[in-house]
């Protein structure tokens, strides 16, 4: 049986207040309210700056016991540092308190930059370097910056595996190169809807899918009409069964899909004119997965 995660890139966002969220909700709530509407959400305050075990463990205690949290990876990483010398940053990112969300944590996305062209050496170095559980996490956090080592900074679920993500926005990685090194680390290429503006690739290169909606006409502001919504709940029922769409738009043609059940987890991005929260409802609903309200 698969998993199959529906939910929005954040929750705090003003414009959804008196829309999405009831007028008069107080802004502490926001979470506990959008995490019974959803059955996952990405954190992507994670993306800008470190955040701390206190605050991970607070939005673990606000959400349901069956949620799932996916987390942004710093751009500090992979916009900044560029993946060069990264082994104090990726140290620091794993001290700061993730694991403590234990079984709600679910994957750690990595979105690259437009100008980020693919490097097989580098991205190989890279790749090698995230670890596959959070027992590789933990070690890998001990050697975080000292000032990183505050009560909880360590806690964790035991011998979980640790999945991750790639978004890529160059059309160099669309070669089998690119495919073929996330195959050997089994780690998800994204399924990223940009209204065009970035590449559009479904090749299946992991256990589960991860899929990241911005909006199918305007990028983070057009809502998915009824039929959109359904030709995504029919690819999405396809990839979880363990098959693929027909027709996929895939960089290897040739690699012979696994025929297992796969979980999935699948983002509304959307958010500028509050269509990102009802876009992931009214998904939910048509796969028969909407949670408790």
């Amino acid at each position: 049986m698969s998993d199959v995660r529906i939910g929005i890139s954040g929750w705090r966002y003003a414009p959804w207040r008196g829309d999405f969220y009831p007028k008069g909700l107080v802004q502490r709530k926001e979470l506990e309210f959008a995490s019974r509407e959803v059955n996952s959400i990405e954190i992507n305050g994670s993306f800008y700056g470190l955040q701390t075990p206190q605050r991970y463990k607070a939005w673990g205690a606000e959400t349901p016991d069956d949620f799932i949290f996916s987390i942004k990876a710093p751009r500090y990483i992979t916009h900044v540092r560029r993946l060069v010398d990264i082994e104090q940053p990726l140290a620091n990112f794993f001290a700061s308190g993730l694991l403590g969300l234990k079984e709600k944590l679910g994957p750690i996305l990595w979105q690259f930059p437009p100008s980020f062209r693919f490097d097989e050496h580098l991205f190989g170095d890279f790749l090698a370097q995230l670890p596959s559980s959070t027992d590789q996490a933990r070690r890998i956090a001990r050697r975080s910056a000292a000032r990183l080592h505050v009560p909880g900074y360590l806690e964790a679920a035991v011998g979980k595996p640790l999945r991750h993500a790639v978004e890529i926005r160059n059309d160099s990685f669309c070669c089998p190169a690119f495919v073929n090194l996330l195959r050997q680390h089994n780690i998800a290429l994204v399924v990223a809807d940009t209204a065009g503006k970035w590449p559009y690739v479904e090749d299946v290169t992991a256990d589960f899918l991860y899929l990241r909606l911005h909006g199918d006409a305007k990028l983070y502001v057009s809502g998915y009409s009824p039929q959109a919504l359904r030709r995504w709940q029919r690819r999405i029922e396809a990839w979880a069964a363990g098959g693929q769409p027909q027709d996929a738009q895939l960089i290897d043609r040739e690699y012979p899909i696994s025929s297992t059940a796969r979980d999935l987890y699948c983002y509304f991005d959307n958010d500028v004119k509050v269509r990102a929260p009802y876009d992931a409802r009214h998904l939910l609903e048509s796969l028969g997965l909407r949670p408790r309200a």
